[in-house]
């Protein structure tokens, strides 16, 4: 369907400027997701230190949790960018 964000609340047009720009954060979650999946194989492939069943010590637990920061801080900026009116 063509121009689908004319049909979605709190959606408009955007620049050249900020479409460049949408572009550039994506390429941006791109790389960063590449660095999460290799710090998920590092684990892999990484014997268990002393210690490492803690909870607090998890590394698989705090590769998660950044890949998801990293998530959370590239929608924040695509929202930044975008500015929808929408909740």
């Amino acid at each position: 369907m063509d121009n689908q964000h004319e049909k979605i609340t709190g959606y408009r047009d955007l620049t050249k400027a900020e479409v460049d720009l949408m572009n550039k954060i994506k390429a941006e979650g791109e790389r960063l997701d590449a660095l999460c999946e290799e710090v998920r194989l590092h684990i892999a492939n990484s014997p268990a230190l002393p210690g490492e069943n803690h909870p607090k010590a998890n590394p698989a637990s705090w590769a998660a949790m950044g890949a998801t920061e990293f998530q959370t801080g590239l929608m924040y900026l695509t929202r930044a960018v975008a500015r929808p009116t929408s909740f």
